[in-house]
């Protein structure tokens, strides 16, 4: 499936990996037990208290996805994330992905996720790392994040580290098999906010409340907002207000 590379302690593992890519001729996942510089979506710093979290990256070759369809594979690793993470809480159904691809349960956030690909042409992907810190074990967090929650907090109980990784890392790559349809399906279905109206703020600071209409296999958010209109939206053209 994938090697595995264990780092005491590193910057990043994306970026630990993004320098080394070309070492590598299959797919490898690389984790560490302190990551000092871990980033998150919109250029955030992701909090993880050594030794209690999983905070790891996958490099591996997409086959037979176009860059222009790359939104797959964050549907893959989403979905990886919530089918494992709903097999180890009490409350399964509360674990969904909030678009584009964080994970939560309830309205706290307990993975977060970034992908990235380098392109070989505009019709070809090189790689792609997918960066994921999922909190398992910390207790409290101390960062300004408004809404972090882990699995320990959740059950009360140690949740062992390494059999946890080996189940989210088979888990992603099962998910990089399924068909393109069923998979987008499964997504739409585990959206968090999926149903009903919720706010909703753009850049420059405007609010209003919507409901998601539709994500299509691109990645782009349609949102409806109560007077029936209809916008589409890429990441960071819109957020969710918590």
């Amino acid at each position: 499936m994938a090697d595995f590379i264990s780092l005491p302690e590193v910057n990043s593992t994306s970026t630990w990996l993004k320098e080394r890519a070309a070492d590598f001729d299959g797919p490898v996942v690389v984790s560490t037990d302190c990551q000092t510089g871990g980033r998150g979506q919109r250029g955030n710093s992701w909090e993880a208290e050594p030794g209690r979290n999983l905070t790891f990256s996958i490099l591996f070759i997409p086959k037979g996805i176009a860059p222009a369809r790359q939104f797959f594979i964050s549907e893959a690793v989403c979905l990886a994330v919530v089918d494992v993470l709903r097999r180890h809480l009490p409350q399964p159904d509360e674990v969904r992905v909030k678009w584009p691809n964080d994970v939560y349960v309830g309205d706290r956030k307990i993975c977060g996720i970034l992908i990235e690909h380098s392109l070989e042409s505009a019709t070809a992907i090189r790689h792609t790392i997918a960066g994921i810190g999922v909190n398992v074990n910390q207790e409290r967090f101390l960062s300004d994040a408004p809404n972090p929650v882990s699995i320990r907090n959740i059950t009360g109980e140690e949740t062992p580290l390494k059999p946890l990784l080996e189940e989210l890392v088979s888990a992603v790559f099962a998910n990089l098999g399924e068909p393109a349809e069923s998979l987008h399906a499964r997504y739409l279905a585990t959206l968090w906010r999926g149903e009903g109206e919720h706010p909703f703020a753009t850049p420059d600071g405007k609010t209003f409340t919507a409901s998601i209409a539709d994500i299509d296999p691109s990645g782009v958010l349609t949102l409806r907002r109560t007077d029936g209109s209809e916008n589409r939206y890429l990441f960071k053209q819109v957020r969710f207000i918590l």
